[in-house]
This record gives structure tokens, sequence and C-alpha cells, in this order.
């Protein structure tokens, strides 16, 4: 995932979900109520490292009737809110105290992708499906409960701080950072343009150490393409978002006029995308209506992303992978793997093989704007592999020596791009 989102899979703006609580509950009635929907809702909207599953708005929405033993359960929140208006010294403020019983709700799932977003923070969340936000120009996911550095962006404020894929990030000005302060910590590196960030970071081999970073604005351009001779053509997917899937066929298709007789597809340090666009580029190999990848949700319900077809089936190709290669692009790794369309090569994938989808309301239930982001499936690679928590492994391993990534980017330095370019020469001879 990236500083500018989580990773994000599919799209959100296709339902509407709420409820109507009852005026003399107040607000406390709110949040018995918002944690009653997570448990009763069977419909989510579709989401960002990057899963959605779109849906309809009947417009019906939800009411919700929290029953006794809910209310009982939840009954600390009302003990609390009472006390606090006793006793505590200072003023309250309501709608912060809703908020944060709300986050804490989330946070104890233990899930880092499950979050509540207020409005601010939808609205940076969901700025990054445009392409451009404001940010420091970094990747990031979750392993062993901490937030690793999966890639900085090219020629980002990141990049140009020294920062490293594997980096760990400890602490954002001052404050420690873990694994389940994930949303947070992207919030936090995002903000206004020219103020300076300061990351206390980890890596192997170095320790401990600080950098400052100063936030840009970050344009993502997702797709870049070139020969790299008279018939190996180049594409970088750096993420999926809604123009992706657009560029990437007007560019392989430019690269074939040129003469492309095979491709050498580069995924490294792509933390994913939306599903739909993912799917997209992966029917440019695979045939129409074969299944590109598919979910099961709690309910065991399945859901089946289907190939629409492309003009590349018979195409040579080669596929670069690292360990930043996480969820919509493991879904094209994996898919490619399982059809034998591609030769993955490089460093083991992410691992990321989870779902998150969008819940948010613009008239009532969360108020204005608000925004919970959940896990509600895994996915399957066409034969039925989960990856999550285990990656895709290549079929040619090929790591790079730190001393290489610590130096700038070369790419003849480069032995996963050499090895790759080797194999993609020998298949279209």
């Amino acid at each position: 995932m990236s500083d500018k989102d989580q990773i994000r899979e599919g799209n959100y703006t296709d339902e509407e979900m709420g409820f109507k609580p009852k005026k003399k509950r107040g607000k406390i009635a709110l949040i018995v109520a918002i944690i009653i929907i997570t448990n009763l809702c069977t419909a989510f909207v579709a989401s960002k490292y990057w899963i959605n599953i779109p849906l309809i708005d009947d417009g019906s929405g939800v009411s919700i009737k929290p029953t006794r033993e809910e209310i009982e359960a939840f009954g600390k929140l009302f003990v609390v809110k009472n006390n606090l208006e006793k006793y505590y010294y200072g003023d309250l403020d309501e709608k912060k105290m809703v908020e944060g019983a709300v986050k804490g709700m989330t946070t104890g799932v233990g899930d880092p992708y499950t979050v509540f977003m207020n409005k601010e923070e939808f609205e940076k969340w969901n700025a990054d499906t445009e392409g451009v936000y404001v940010g420091l120009g970094i990747q990031v996911g979750v392993i062993d409960n901490k937030i690793v550095i999966t890639a900085p962006f090219e020629d980002s404020p990141a990049a140009k701080a020294g920062i490293l894929a594997g980096d760990v990030i400890l602490g954002i000005n001052g404050e420690a950072m873990t694994g389940e302060n994930l949303e947070k910590a992207v919030g936090m590196m995002k903000g206004k343009k020219g103020e300076s960030v300061n990351l206390t970071l980890f890596r192997e081999g170095k320790g401990e150490f600080k950098v400052d970073v100063t936030r840009e604005e970050i344009t993502m351009v997702t797709v870049k393409s070139e020969m790299l001779d008279d018939s190996v053509g180049y594409i970088r997917i750096t993420s999926f978002d809604e123009h992706t899937s657009d560029n990437f066929n007007k560019q392989i298709h430019e690269l074939k006029n040129k003469g492309m007789k095979g491709l050498l597809l580069d995924l490294r340090g792509n933390p994913g995308g939306l599903v739909k666009e993912c799917v997209k580029v992966a029917s440019n190999f695979i045939p129409k209506d074969e299944t590109v990848v598919y979910t099961i949700d709690k309910a065991e319900n399945k859901n089946l992303y289907k190939s629409v077809g492309g003009d590349f089936y018979d195409l040579p190709l080669v596929v670069l992978t690292d360990e930043g290669t996480a969820s919509a692009s493991e879904i094209v790794s994996g898919a490619l793997r399982d059809y034998n369309k591609a030769t993955l090569v490089g460093e083991k994938t992410f691992g990321k093989g989870i779902v998150q989808n969008i819940i948010y309301r613009s008239k009532d239930g969360f108020g204005d704007g608000t925004a919970l982001k959940l896990t509600v499936s895994s996915y399957y690679t066409p034969k039925g592999n989960n990856i999550h928590k285990k990656g895709i492994e290549p079929d040619e391993v090929v790591e790079i020596p730190q001393e290489v990534r610590e130096q700038k980017y070369d790419r003849s330095i480069d032995p996963q791009f050499q090895k790759g370019l080797e194999i993609i020469k020998n298949k279209v001879k």
C-alpha cells in the first residue's frame, strides 16, 4: 500500500448503506447501531491493498433496532459517557467522543486493514484514485505487525531522501508506530505541501535512524513502457488506479506496432489497486470468460472475476516480482502463473490475499462523508490458491544484494531485470 492509502481493491462509489438511530437514545445509540451494522450487513460497497465488490443501492437503507442483549453488551459505553459528563474537569466534545469510540471498535478487531475514517480521513484516502495527492511518495504494508516500506515512488521526496524498500517505519514525528497504526501512519505522512515529516526508520545492516522528508504533490503515473530492443517490450505498472488498464492497453498496442515480440512486465513494488483494473490488465493474456480471481466471504459466498478478453494470449511474457508486489498485483501474477502464461522472476511476493470493502454514508449513520473500511473476504487464484501471508514464489528466484539496493537505480546492475531480460529474449528467438 502507499502513503496515499491502504492497498485498494475496487470501486467505492456504488452504494450507500445507512440507518436512522432513534433520537431518544442519543449519539450513544449511534455507536451501538454501528457495531450491529458491521455484523448484520451482508452487502458492501466495493473497496481499495487494494479489492471491491460493487453493489447497487436500492434506496431502502438499513434500519437497526438494537436488542436488549446488544445494549447490555455495550453498556460500558453508557457508563463511561455518563461519568465523563458528570465528573470530567473540562469541556467535552461529544462528536469526538463518539468518533473515538467507533475507532476503538475497529482497533479492537486487531486487523490493520479494518478502520473507521472520519470525513477528512476518507477524503484523503479517496483522493488517491484520481492519481494525485500530497505526501512522501512511498508504498507501505504490514509484516509481523511492522509497517514496512515496500517501495518509494520514482523521483518522490522519499526516494530523494534515500529511503529504501524494506525500511521499517518505527515512528512518525516522534510517535511510535506499529502495524496496528497503519491507517494513522498513512494519514500522518499525508498533509500540507511543503511541510516536513520526521521518520524514525530501521534498516537491516544500518539499524535505527531518523530522516526528515518534505511533502510534495505526488502525481501517479502508473504505467510506463518502452522498447528494450527491436523485439522486446517493457511495461512497468506501479499501482492499479482508475486509468491503469486503459493506459496499459494503449501502451501494449503501441509496443506491438513497434515490433514487440515478447514483453517484460515489471510489477515490483506494486502494492495493488482496483480489482477491476488488475482483472482487465490480466485479461490481455487470459482467454475471455476464464476466471482471473475469485473471492470467498464469511458466508462462503463465491464471487468470480472473469477475463474480459484481449489480444495477447500467445505473447511471450516474463513478470518481475519482489516483496513489494502485493494484493492486486499478486492477482495478476497468480493468474498468469496458473494459466502458464508467464515466467515469474525475482523474489517472493508480499502475500496479501484478503479483500477490504468500503461502507460509507453521506446522509446518516456514520455522518457526512465518513466511512468504514473492513476486511470482508479472501481471494484465490484460478487454481484455488490463497496467498495470504504466503506470497507467490517466482519460477526464477533472483535477489538484489543490499549494496545494490542502496545505490542509485541502474538497470545494468539490477540482477532481476537482467535475468528477466535474458529469459524473454530466449523466448522470442
